[in-house]
């Protein structure tokens, strides 16, 4: 993920990586992402300068990326590349319209439904880091525990985000998954 100092001498994330000035980059991870004072240091010395990091920095990453996710979701299921429900998706699938497309499957979901879809993933990268509700933001629904975006740059810029989302979430999605 890329940082950029503000001119007042704060952390700023770049997760969209326009940001003017120099960037720091940190790889996505909750751990490294907490410790503000530290990223402060770090930080501070790569710019020669008084660098502070806000004490949620992680959360405002994590928004910023689900929030990224979110938006990929949204552009395609208005191109008409993405669909939502776990009969569409299956049917989707069993045709091979998931080939080099994005499987998204809610991190909250249960393991009996997830098991159904992914045996008709085929060529198709399953990512799990949203929840229900986000996933159903994307649509227009309460919940959505199932979706697909079809192969494209679409699902390629969304691959890409979701991996850094998952970087950050993991020992929280980690924690959801043991429970169930």
């Amino acid at each position: 993920i890329r940082f950029v100092a503000s001119p007042d001498g704060e952390i700023v994330a770049d997760v969209a990586g326009r940001l003017p000035g120099r960037g720091f980059w940190l790889r996505p991870d909750r751990v490294r992402t907490t410790d503000a004072q530290a990223l402060g240091r770090l930080f501070g010395r790569a710019a020669r300068r008084t660098i502070m990091a806000p004490g949620d920095l992680a959360e405002r990453v994590e928004r910023l990326l689900a929030a990224r996710c979110l938006e990929r979701i949204g552009l395609a299921r208005r191109a008409g590349q993405a669909m939502a429900g776990a009969e569409k998706v299956a049917e989707a699938l069993s045709r091979g319209l998931g080939r080099g497309g994005v499987l998204l499957e809610a991190a909250d979901a249960g393991a009996g439904g997830r098991e159904k879809i992914e045996r008709l993933a085929q060529g198709v990268t399953v990512v799990s880091v949203l929840r229900a509700c986000e996933l159903g933001a994307a649509f227009g629904r309460e919940r959505a525990v199932h979706a697909l975006v079809v192969a494209g740059g679409l699902a390629d810029a969304l691959r890409c985000d979701a991996a850094r989302l998952e970087g950050l979430r993991g020992t929280k999605d980690d924690e959801l998954k043991s429970k169930r």
